[in-house]
């Protein structure tokens, strides 16, 4: 038995390559996404290791220690002596590094990096551990010289005797580049920036005497933990945080984790798809295979051979494929990881390929993802092939499923389509976002599970639909073309379940995105009242003189300012809450359009007010007119009353958790020094806004940083962020379309094989070869859009599901985008004659009496 399975499985080899591509795929991106992030983490742990201080000393995160916003934590420099005088510290540093900054060359453009990495501004202290190194010029000295790294300054063409403006929150100033500075390690992507130290702590910091953390050396024979309960036994531990290296390491990497985690589950993502439509494939190709061994298998079992010696025959072939495909795609992967590797120096992180990590967990995975994925696909149908009877080979008999009954499908398939269906229904009278959140996601597995169990009782009455004009059309041809696809539903369902999977996918997404774009328009159109708002691009704070800068442009009019602080708030349920809250100035009616379900602008802004979210409020027992104790940073407290409740949706920004806002003075009282998050500006009296706008532009353009937008500039940066989720749909439906390709391919070929001798007939009675090849490609378009037709439909009713979840945060219109509909049944249409065409070729090139005389 082994001896003719080796044998079967060679004989076969051609006709199980699709589907062993389709094994490649999914353990390509699993290993891929593994490899990657176990090659990142490696790297940059060895980067945290290498360059992290034995003791650091820096301030402590939380509310009271936190300063206004825009402003850097530090620490005093003073401790730098206390801390030299302990026992067992060989040597102490006063570090002073920020990334609330932006560097512009001479014609105002950023030499910062564009791919979310920082901007880092330090002092110059070459250590053993400092993660760079000066290679040309000098050191900086003196308060207007610098160090640029050497990869921004190949990036930007920036040179030794150039100047560039630093911006920072204490305020701008010039610097001459008089040195380079070379990475001995990974370049995480970052612009790093070094000043001469007192420079740093004035310029940086806005005042000497402090510092953003301190770097400690431990001497010969003490341990970094000893040395840091040292340290604490000293300073105290109450308003600082102390870490060993490895505690530092530790923290950047858990940092750096979140971003990896990204990466990861995207591919896996990917996998997943390329997996659960690779089943259906490999199904579908096993299904056939045995269909076409029937009265091989017979023999066997004529000979002697038991159910179980055929069924372990089937499943060694599917684990014979799975080993073969998770082989090469373990190679594939580590070629694709090589590649983002590769990508990742395009966006800044240079990590070298000759250090990728291949973990021990990587290989398991591949092959327990690569042969699971066969074994299990192989089951049923090694069952099927199990019950073939000695007498099926005395004749023709097929075991596919034509003509067997679909009872038992229509039975469970309607018991879970029942169940998916009520997760659905509950999922949209739902009142709470986790709870409609969880049905939804219950919903989608049983309808999607559903549909794929029901698709064969679904294709008699679509295809006849869909085919329905192919006999006028086509004549003879169109009606041999729907009948074959009608043949075998089961067949048919299987392999246009392939292509259902992704376009369900897409049509829900496309749902979704297409009702938060017009959602968001909605709410902007509603609540943006000013011609223009001045903001960062990354929505951080700006520094003063932005603000200044703005108040004496020519044409400006009224200016609103908006400045954000954490804050925590002591709710009369007894739950302490800590959010971000707004503050406004007084004129904020003239730039917004605020919906209140009590109350007004004037009550939320005046001298000891504040306003909240009603739903919030009403979460927390909170009236109009209750007190409200309030924690600013720094240690301040305040007692506010609630002089208004606002009716906004959630996505409308003024606040975060809570909706909190007061007036302008309210946080200057508490919060004195901070910058501000966003200007609302309005023309004056005169001044057209295209004027405005252009003096802004002119005003602001040493500014790279700092955007200018107008209703339509807003809603372009909401379409343009929900359009990278839409992507990465899209991206999944490539993938999804490829596999389902060749899904459609191995169908069809293997259907070619099995219907040899009816084709030879055929062309024997007069059948030419282009009408043979229309024939073959009408039945593949005919399965390829009845795929689209049940995935579209399944997407559809996901979409408007996830639209009702949305609506719970705000997002309360729903959108049909009909044209991408449109596109994607006709790019179906497209897939199924591209799929055809080598099964075609190949029936049309076969010989007549050769293929009427094949058993």
């Amino acid at each position: 038995m082994l001896k003719a399975t080796l044998r079967s499985f060679l004989a076969h080899k051609g006709r199980l390559l699709l589907s062993a591509l389709a094994v490649i795929l999914s353990v390509a991106f699993v290993a891929g996404s593994l490899i990657f992030s176990d090659t990142v983490t490696r790297t940059f742990d060895r980067l945290f290791a290498s360059t992290s201080a034995d003791v650091t000393v820096s301030p402590k995160e939380d509310l009271d220690s936190q300063l206004p916003s825009g402003a850097t934590q530090t620490v005093p420099t003073s401790l730098v002596e206390r801390i030299a005088r302990v026992d067992g510290v060989d040597e102490t540093h006063a570090d002073m590094s920020v990334e609330n900054i932006t560097v512009v060359d001479s014609d105002n453009e950023s030499v910062g990096p564009t791919t979310g990495a920082p901007t880092i501004a330090g002092d110059w202290y070459p250590t053993e551990r400092s993660p760079v190194k000066l290679t040309s010029g000098r050191a900086p000295s003196g308060p207007d010289e610098a160090l640029l790294d050497a990869d921004t300054a190949e990036k930007k063409d920036v040179r030794i005797g150039d100047t560039l403006t630093v911006i920072a929150q204490p305020g701008s100033f010039k610097v001459e580049i008089v040195g380079i500075a070379t990475f001995t390690t990974t370049n995480p992507g970052a612009a790093l920036v070094f000043l001469d130290p007192p420079v740093a702590q004035t310029k940086l910091l806005g005042k000497p005497g402090v510092a953003t953390s301190i770097s400690v050396e431990a001497a010969s024979g003490v341990s970094d933990a000893q040395l840091k309960q040292r340290i604490a036994d000293e300073i105290g531990s109450g308003p600082y945080e102390l870490e060993t290296a490895d505690e530092q390491a530790e923290t950047a990497a858990s940092e750096l984790g979140g971003f990896l985690d990204v990466i990861k589950y995207v591919m896996l993502g990917f996998a997943g798809i390329a997996v659960l439509v690779g089943i259906f494939l490999i199904v579908n190709t096993f299904s056939m295979l045995i269909a076409q061994r029937t009265r091989e298998l017979g023999l066997l079992r004529a000979l002697g051979a038991d159910r179980r010696q055929v069924r372990r025959s089937v499943l060694t072939e599917a684990t014979l494929l799975g080993l073969v495909g998770s082989t090469l795609g373990l190679a594939a992967g580590i070629g694709l990881a090589y590649g983002l590797i590769k990508l990742m120096g395009v966006f800044g992180m240079n990590l070298k390929t000759t250090e990728m990590a291949i973990g021990w967990a990587t290989p398991v995975s591949a092959y327990v993802v690569g042969v699971g994925v066969t074994f299990v696909a192989a089951y049923l149908p090694a069952r099927r092939a199990a019950g073939v009877s000695p007498m099926a080979a005395l004749a023709d008999a097929e075991i596919a499923g034509i003509g067997r009954p679909l009872r038992m499908r229509a039975v469970v398939g309607l018991i879970v389509g029942a169940l998916g269906a009520a997760a659905l229904v509950g999922c949209v009278t739902a009142t709470e976002t986790a709870s409609a959140a969880s049905l939804l996601g219950l919903g989608v597995v049983l309808t999607l599970i559903a549909t794929v169990i029901a698709g064969p009782l679904l294709v008699r009455p679509v295809i006849r639909v869909l085919g329905g004009l192919f006999p006028a059309l086509f004549g003879s041809v169109g009606r041999m073309s729907q009948r074959n696809a009608l043949r075998n539903p089961r067949r048919t369902g299987a392999t246009a379940a392939a292509l259902m999977v992704g376009l369900a996918l897409v049509g829900g997404m496309s749902v979704a995105s297409a009702s938060m774009t017009k959602s968001f328009d909605k709410q902007i159109d509603s609540t943006l009242g000013a011609d223009f708002v001045v903001q960062n691009s990354n929505f951080q704070p700006f520094p003063q003189e932005v603000t200044e800068k703005v108040r004496d442009t020519e044409g400006t009019g009224l200016v609103v300012r908006q400045r954000f602080t954490p804050v925590a708030v002591r709710l009369p349920d007894g739950e302490r809450v800590e959010t971000a809250a707004a503050g406004y100035e007084p004129q904020l009616d003239e730039v917004a359009n605020l919906t209140y379900a009590q109350g007004d602008t004037a009550a939320a802004l005046a001298a000891g007010n504040m306003a909240m979210d009603v739903d919030f409020a009403q979460d927390h027992g909170v009236r109009v007119g209750s007190t409200i104790p309030v924690e600013f940073p720094a240690g301040q407290r305040a007692e506010l009353k609630v002089g208004a409740l606002t009716d906004q949706d959630a996505a409308e920004g003024f606040g975060a958790q809570g909706g909190l806002f007061f007036g302008f003075g309210t946080v200057e009282r508490y919060v004195p020094g901070g910058q501000d998050s966003a200007l609302y500006v309005n023309a004056a009296s005169g001044t057209s806004a295209d004027t405005l706008r252009s003096n802004l532009d002119k005003t602001l353009d040493p500014y790279p940083q700092v955007q200018v937008r107008d209703l339509a500039d807003y809603k372009k940066l909401i379409r343009d962020q929900i359009a990278v989720l839409l992507y990465l749909v899209y991206a999944l439906l490539g993938l999804a379309i490829v596999i389902a390709v060749l899904g459609v391919v191995n169908t069809l070929a293997l259907s070619v094989v099995e219907r040899t001798r009816e084709i030879g007939l055929l062309r024997a009675i007069g059948l030419a070869r282009r009408q043979l090849r229309r024939m073959i490609r009408l039945e593949s378009v005919v399965i390829a859009v009845f795929g689209a037709v049940l995935g579209l439909a399944l997407g559809l009713v996901w979409g408007v599901c996830i639209q009702q979840v949305l609506a719970l945060q705000g997002m309360n219109e729903l959108a049909i985008p009909w044209t991408t509909i449109v596109a994607v049944v006709v790019g179906s249409a497209v897939v199924g004659i591209v799929a055809a065409l080598l099964p075609a070729l190949r029936a049309s090139r076969m010989n007549v009496l050769a293929a009427i005389a094949h058993e």
